[in-house]
């Protein structure tokens, strides 16, 4: 049974709406969905950056920990299980990489992108600053939500460019996100944070804070693979804009 459905009710409809402003919205969205001629520069860079991602968030789901353990060891020890079952998933896509010549050196050396950096940072302070995993949960609710809802047709055409078995830790991860319902595990423990209407109006900020975070990863990993700069970058007004 869902706890609290109309937040739930509301909250999934506020990722729906994100997931189709970002189609129609960033630059190369649709690419890894549709297209027949893959990027491979940005295919590469985006499962590198994946990897770096969980790599740090997983320093952040043990503060959550630690602070479930102090207010809520029930909650602690079911993120305790969430998180050792998603621990070691960047291997999966260092599996995937290494099939199309990307090694782990490559992987681990690499520097992520400002805005994987900002994500991390966001989620960070609110265990650091606000003492809250509010932040982070939301946060992993909305990858859950949108990863099930998005991912399988990205992979089934990157199956069908780079074949299969290229694909298959991917496959995995998304697997094991389906498998075990991890959407409905990661709104329950959410739902234990919520409990006034203050707190339901900051999940829908931290949403809001999120999607553009997530947005900004994407244009900025446009930039770098495909439109060649080399860092982010903001345009600076012309003198008439000035």
């Amino acid at each position: 049974m869902t706890i609290n459905p109309e937040l739930r009710k509301k909250v999934d409809a506020i990722l729906d709406t994100f997931i189709k402003d970002f189609y129609e919205t960033v630059p190369y969205a649709q690419h890894q969905k549709n297209s027949s001629e893959l990027n491979l520069d940005y295919y590469k860079r985006h499962n590198i950056e994946t990897i770096l991602r969980l790599r740090r968030k997983r320093t952040v789901d043990a503060l959550a920990i630690k602070y479930f353990t102090k207010v809520d060891p029930v909650q602690a020890k079911a993120w305790a299980h969430y998180t050792d079952d998603e621990m070691l998933h960047d291997r999966l896509f260092a599996a995937d990489l290494a099939k199309v010549g990307v090694t782990k050196d490559q992987i681990y050396s690499t520097e992520p992108l400002l805005s994987t950096k900002l994500l991390t940072g966001y989620l960070q302070y609110g265990m650091e600053f606000e003492d809250s995993p509010l932040a982070l949960i939301t946060s992993v609710y909305f990858v859950e939500y949108v990863t099930t809802r998005t991912q399988p047709e990205w992979l089934d055409n990157l199956g069908d460019v780079l074949g299969e078995d290229n694909v298959k830790g991917a496959r995995a991860h998304v697997n094991t996100d389906l498998d075990d319902d991890h959407d409905d595990f990661v709104w329950r423990v959410l739902s234990t944070l919520i409990t006034s209407d203050a707190e339901e109006q900051k999940v829908v900020e931290h949403l809001n804070h999120i999607y553009w975070l997530w947005k900004l990863y994407f244009v900025e990993l446009h930039q770098l693979t495909v439109i060649g700069r080399s860092d982010a970058q903001i345009p600076l007004p012309t003198a008439a804009e000035a």
